[in-house]
Formats: C-alpha cells, sequence, structure tokens
C-alpha cells in the first residue's frame, strides 16, 4: 500500500488531537489506527461472483481485529516501525481495544477462522450472525467460584458499520425489525468480504441487574443481549428459539434481497446462493427460506427442492445436548408460519425412510434440528476424520446408509497470519529467515522448516523465542491478574471451553497427583506450571465446580513452600481471544486429553502445534492427523481407544468403582478432593458434589484413563529435560502444521460443496 505511513498517523493525530504522534497516549493512538484502518477499509475491493456463500452461525469468536486488519491490508509492518520510532508500543496500543463479545469456544473461532480464509481465496462468501451486545459473559473469580457479570464492547466508534437496512419479522405474538450491521473482512490478498450481524434497536442493556440476570420475557428488549442465554428454565429456551428464529428470518430475507439485486430468478437460487448452516442454531434457515420462497412465487415442491440444494450442514459434535431438539410447542408460540412447512418435511422424510431415528418430528413432539439438516440439505459434514467415521458408523449411521452421498470430512483448520504472524511476530520473522515467507499464502511450505529440527543453532533460536514468549505471558498475567510465572518451568496448559469431555477433572486429579508425591518425597528435575483457562456455561453446575476445586488447589499449592518450589496451578481468569494469543505462543505443553470419539476437532491443538508445542492427549479429533502427521516420536498419546470407548457406552459397562478398587493409588488422588486441605478453603457442597460425580458416574471416563494420563505426563516432563530433542519435537510440530490452515479446509469446502467458482 502506497502510503508515508509516518506523514498519515502525524496527520490523524493532528486533526483528532492536536498532538504530535510521540506525545499521544495508547488509547488516542489506537482511535488513530481505527480511523487509519476502517477508511483504507472502505476502499478494498469486494469479492464478487455468480454464486455467493452465506456462512449462519450462532457465534463469531472474531478477537481484537486491529492487527488482523493491518497484517491483511499490508501495513502492519510499516505501522509497527513508525509507532516505534515515536515511543509507542503497538502491543500496548491493542490493549485499548475491546474485544467483540460475538463467540465462546470452537465453534465461534473457528467461524472467525474462516472468514478470514474465505476472503483470502478471494471467493465471495458473507457470514451472518448476532449482534450480541453482552457477549457470552464476563468470567470473574470471587471465593474461588466463577461469577458471570456482562461483557460489553459496542460504543459509538468501533469496526461495526450500520447498513441502515431493516427487515420484518414475525414472532407468534408480535413483530420486530431486524437492523442490519456489517463488519468488513478483509483477506490477506487485500479483497474484502463482510461478517453481517442482525439487531433490535430495542434491546435495552440496563434490564440486566444482578450478574446477569434479566427478564427472559421481554424479547423486545433482551433478544441480543446474551449469546446462548440460561437455558436451565423454560423462559431461557424460549429464548433461544426466538434468538435462532430470528437470525435465520432476517438471514434469509437478505439473502433472497441480494438474489433479486442480482438479477437473480429465485427459481434458480441453488446457482447462486449457498447457505452452509454451522451447527444446529442456525437449523430454521430451511423452512424459513421454504416460506420465503413460497412467498415469492414457488410452489412448495419448488421451494423444498431449491432449499435442499442450497442448504448445507456441519456436524460439529455427537453430545446428545448439544443435537437440538425443540417442542413444537415452543415452534409454534415463536414462529407458528413455520410448523406447517416443518410437518410437511416431517411428511416427507418419513417416504424417504420409515426409521423412527431419522424423523424430524419424534413420537414425544420433538423437533430434531440435526435431523431436519440432513434431509433437506446437499451435504453433511464432520470436522476432521475420526469425527466424520464416528458420524458415519455409528452416530448418524441410519442417515449415512439413507444418504452415503452427502457425507463428507472437512478437517478444521486455522488462520495462520492471525495465530502466528499476528500473536507471534518473533517466530514468524525466525521462520521467514529460515524458509522465506511463502508459508504465508501456502501454508503446506512450512514443511521447508524440517531440516532445521535437528540443527542446534536453530533449535537455540527457537528455544529464546520460547522464551521471549513466555516471559511476555508472565507479564500479561502479571499486570492482569497478579500472579507470578517461573519463566524457567515447563509451561503445561489446557484451555478451551469448561465441560466433562475435556476432562479439565482429569487435569485436575493428574496435578494432585504430582503434589501429593511432592509431599511424599519426590523432587521433580523442572519444575511444572499448570495453566488452565476456560469458562463453564452459567447453568453448568459440574463444570463450575470443577473451575472452583481448580481455584482452590492452586491455592494449597502457593500456599505450601515445599511443594511451590516445584509446581504451580494457575486459572486464567476471562479467558479470551486475547489470553490465547498470549498463552498459546508461551506453551511447552499442549493439553489435549478429551474422552476418545467426543471432541469433534478441536483447533486449539492447532495453534499450539504451530506455535511450537507439543501435544500431549488422547486419538480424539484432529489429534489423530497431528499423530498421523507428527508421527509417535514427536507427540504423547495415551488413553483407550475410540472404539472401545463407544463399545463401553453401548454396553453401559463402565463404572468408576472398579477402577478405584482395581488401583489403591487412585483413590488417594480423588479422595484429596474432599480432604482436609480442600474443605478447609472450598466449598464442601461443590467439592462433594464433584467427588460424588467421579466416583460414582465419571460419565466421561476420567478415571479410566487417568493412570495412563498420569505416566505419559511424566514422560513429556522427564522428555523436556533433553533440550536439544525437545527442541527438534516442538520444530517438527511446526513444520507439519500446514496441513491445518484454514485455507486448505476452505477450499475443500469450496471444491467439494460450494462451487463459488
Amino acid at each position: 500500500m502506497d502510503l508515508d505511513m509516518n506523514q498519515t498517523l502525524q496527520s490523524i493525530a493532528k486533526h483528532y488531537y492536536n498532538k504530535e504522534l510521540k506525545d499521544c497516549d495508547d488509547r488516542e493512538v489506537y482511535y488513530i489506527l481505527l480511523d487509519l484502518t476502517k477508511n483504507l477499509l472502505k476502499d478494498v475491493p469486494q469479492i464478487e461472483g455468480d454464486k455467493k456463500l452465506y456462512y449462519i452461525s450462532a457465534e463469531f469468536l472474531i478477537g481484537k481485529l486491529l492487527s488482523n486488519n493491518l497484517l491483511n491490508l499490508g501495513i502492519y509492518a510499516d505501522v509497527r516501525k513508525v509507532l516505534e520510532d515515536n515511543g509507542i508500543s503497538l502491543a500496548h496500543v491493542e490493549e485499548y481495544e475491546p474485544e467483540p463479545s460475538l463467540g465462546n469456544g470452537g465453534l465461534g473461532r473457528l467461524a472467525a477462522c474462516f472468514l478470514d480464509s474465505i476472503a483470502t481465496l478471494e471467493l465471495p462468501g458473507d457470514g451472518v450472525g448476532l449482534n450480541y451486545h453482552l457477549g457470552l459473559f464476563h468470567q470473574a473469580f470471587e471465593d474461588n467460584k466463577q461469577k458471570e457479570y456482562p461483557d460489553p464492547w459496542l460504543s459509538d466508534n468501533s469496526w461495526l458499520g450500520d447498513t441502515g437496512k431493516y427487515y420484518p419479522v414475525s414472532f407468534g405474538d408480535f413483530d420486530v425489525n431486524a437492523h442490519l450491521y456489517s463488519i468488513d473482512v478483509c483477506g490477506y490478498t487485500g479483497k474484502k468480504n463482510a461478517l453481517k450481524l442482525f439487531d433490535l434497536d430495542t434491546v435495552n442493556e440496563e434490564i440486566v441487574k444482578k450478574g446477569i440476570d434479566f427478564d427472559k420475557t421481554d424479547i423486545k428488549e433482551n433478544l441480543t443481549l446474551f449469546l446462548y442465554p440460561d437455558d436451565s428454565d423454560e423462559k431461557g429456551r424460549l429464548l433461544r428459539v426466538y434468538q435462532q428464529y430470528f437470525l435465520v428470518s432476517a438471514g434469509a430475507q437478505m439473502i433472497i434481497e441480494d438474489m433479486k439485486e442480482q438479477g437473480w430468478p429465485l427459481e434458480e437460487i441453488s446457482r447462486h446462493a449457498v447457505i452452509q448452516i454451522n451447527d444446529t442454531h442456525p437449523s430454521m434457515v430451511i423452512p424459513e427460506l421454504i416460506r420465503l420462497l413460497m412467498e415469492n412465487g414457488l410452489t412448495l415442491d419448488q421451494a423444498i427442492e431449491q432449499t435442499e440444494k442450497t442448504c448445507a450442514y456441519t456436524n460439529h459434535t455427537i453430545l446428545a445436548e448439544a443435537l437440538e431438539k425443540w417442542p413444537k410447542a415452543f415452534l409454534e408460540k415463536v414462529a407458528p408460519q413455520i410448523m406447517p412447512i416443518i410437518e410437511e418435511l416431517d411428511k416427507r422424510a418419513a417416504l424417504r425412510s420409515d426409521n423412527p431415528k431419522t424423523a424430524i418430528i419424534d413420537e414425544n413432539g420433538l423437533v430434531h434440528m440435526a435431523n431436519m439438516d440432513i434431509h433437506f440439505s446437499k451435504s453433511t459434514n464432520g470436522v476432521a476424520k475420526i469425527h466424520t467415521d464416528i458420524l458415519k458408523n455409528t452416530e448418524l449411521h441410519d442417515f449415512y446408509e439413507l444418504y452415503p452421498e452427502k457425507f463428507n470430512n472437512k478437517t478444521n483448520g486455522i488462520t495462520f497470519r492471525r495465530w502466528l504472524q499476528a500473536c507471534n511476530p518473533q517466530l514468524t520473522d525466525w521462520i521467514i529467515s529460515k524458509i522465506g515467507d511463502e508459508f504465508l499464502k501456502d501454508a503446506d511450505k512450512l514443511e521447508a522448516l524440517l531440516p532445521y529440527a535437528k540443527d542446534a543453532k536453530a533449535q537455540k533460536e527457537f528455544a529464546a523465542i520460547k522464551q521471549i514468549k513466555k516471559e511476555e505471558l508472565a507479564d500479561f498475567l502479571k499486570n492482569r491478574q497478579g500472579v507470578d510465572l517461573d519463566t524457567n518451568s515447563i509451561f503445561d496448559i489446557q484451555v478451551k471451553r469448561l465441560h466433562e469431555y475435556k476432562r479439565q477433572q482429569m487435569n485436575l486429579l493428574s496435578a494432585i497427583h504430582l503434589y501429593q508425591e511432592i509431599k511424599n518425597g519426590y523432587k521433580p528435575e523442572q519444575k511444572v506450571t499448570i495453566i488452565f483457562g476456560a469458562k463453564a456455561a452459567p447453568a453448568y453446575i459440574l463444570a463450575k465446580d470443577i473451575i472452583h476445586a481448580i481455584l482452590v488447589f492452586s491455592q494449597i499449592v502457593d500456599n505450601d513452600p515445599e511443594v511451590s518450589k516445584y509446581m504451580q496451578v494457575i486459572m486464567v481468569e476471562n479467558y479470551d481471544v486475547t489470553c490465547a494469543e498470549k498463552l498459546i505462543p508461551a506453551a511447552n505443553i499442549s493439553e489435549q486429553i478429551s474422552l476418545a470419539s467426543k471432541e469433534a476437532s478441536g483447533t486449539s491443538n492447532m495453534k499450539f502445534m504451530l506455535n511450537g508445542a507439543v501435544t500431549l492427549g488422547t486419538d480424539d479429533g484432529a489429534n489423530v492427523e497431528i499423530h498421523d502427521l507428527v508421527g509417535d516420536d514427536n507427540i504423547f498419546i495415551f488413553g483407550v481407544e475410540s472404539e472401545e470407548v463407544i463399545e463401553s457406552y453401548a454396553k453401559g459397562d463402565y463404572h468408576p468403582q472398579d477402577v478405584l478398587k482395581a488401583d489403591p493409588k487412585l483413590n488417594k488422588i480423588v479422595d484429596f478432593l474432599v480432604g482436609e486441605e480442600m474443605m478447609a478453603l472450598g466449598d464442601p457442597e461443590c467439592l462433594n458434589r464433584l467427588y460424588g460425580d467421579i466416583t460414582t458416574k465419571d460419565w466421561f471416563m476420567a478415571l479410566r484413563d487417568l493412570d495412563a494420563y498420569m505416566a505419559e505426563r511424566k514422560k513429556a516432563y522427564a522428555a523436556y529435560a533433553d533440550q536439544k530433542r525437545w527442541n527438534e519435537m516442538a520444530i517438527v510440530n511446526i513444520a507439519k502444521a500446514g496441513y491445518f490452515s484454514s485455507d486448505r479446509t476452505i477450499a475443500q469446502y469450496n471444491d467439494d460443496i460450494w462451487k463459488l467458482r
């Protein structure tokens, strides 16, 4: 970009603040860069084509956008240099950017990476979502417990642009107008798409009272307040249905408007539009699009045929609670106009198969969203090879027999520009110095780094960069929550949504075992810092109990001078993308320990790998493909395999008491949860509930894998002592990470499903 960057920034500083750039504080510099970037984005050409993708999702975890936009506009290095010349740190400036509260976990982060890659590959495609005012929640730790507070991010001067467009949405008992906003999504090649977000002008943040409590019945005032509002009661579940119908109705109207503006006949909408349904939250787009096409003159048969050819579905989980099922009564209340269409689709599905497992409406009057998606879309994809195989062979086997041609795999990916160039410029520069910069556009080029894995000089250079990132993380956490890290320790990190299947509880039990060993005289060669980062859904009591136990245990370790020399346990408060960008580059060990068969893919495993962490995990999700790529010698794998897990669930033959009887050592570990030290600092109700669940239910088999996990973890810690070998493993992981570029994933989506060009 042909700009005199110093002159440009000085001019904006003079215009807004009547100062020279060097005299502006970090907050003022942030707004100077925001102004510059937004103006440059206006001139970026829109990606166009005769077929357009609409990636519709409940969440987009886009993170802070300044660095990403500077990178994709090609001015990141110039801006950073001008700021440095004026005594300003770009990293400090970025602290003033609020993180958009539009997503939560891997589903939303994946959607954000996909938008970046769709634009980078110059495919016409927009994200479609909701403009949440207060996000999921801001997590705070009080009395060693998670507390939830609103997470506001909207302001008068942000990345969000007002399109001025409105779309009428009719609910069963009232009407609203969906207000369309837009955020530019610039690709690495300098062309853009958009993230389209719908909101209600009547939403009122003032109705939020204590914590995140609010009146769930006043839909006009609460509709887009929170992502995934608490659904532990009927009002909360109804609110989710209102949100979902609002999204799909406004989105489908926008798509039809786009078709008309281009002069494309709706009878051929499938030739010009493709709707990717990201998990089951936007499933109602199918009956709503059918309804709107009929309003525009298509027959029922035409509307169904075109909708089935236009829509595609991504399955992100086999967990039953995440495959949404809504009572007919809910849909009749919220959107009665689509119920006759859903009933018609159910009848047509029954003609294709009389298997009750494939019915859209079951005998209890529940509408199965995933079933509707599979019947009436052109594609169903899983997000990692093992996940797709499980869908085909077990969880969705009846559908696979019915529609084998619809099923396909699209292993997830991440955008390297964000997760390497933006958050680890030191490592990026080092890689460029070895193999050039082509890997930023073609991630497979990272393979050229392999010869450096055994190079002693390269290993030392890599180790020095890892140390810098560990020190940056230490500074970040000291400023953020006042904790001190030993940067010479092993950084062993597990960061992801708090869920029993991800098994943070198993990580905790293993840490308790290490504590007990140290108390019994074991002196580890290397201190270890075990770091957790996770939010638990507000109504997910057991997940909150796990957080409580981790926080209590971390306090016990800190207060023990004998143990704290050898280990530290930390739970990062309010884990978000900003935290991830500090944690992931600093990690030595990447914890990916979900129960085999339960994690569809994971994407943090890819980000850690790319930044030179070594995986400690199960053969689950994309870990399987990481394992295949790096080989047995460059990963630490443990645990019961997915086939055996699936068989155990089918037989119902797993009982935690059997494991505890067979191995008395495990009893001592688990009993610690309700022992004197924990009870002295913790809430007995929370600790007893967690203990009771692990010892009598343990649905995700943490005890079954615990012994193998502890042994493999100890093996990883021992391997770290040989720094030459460890750094070789880390560099091999980086060199093999190219497969996990979201550019590759998106190219496959386009070749196999979207066919945009």
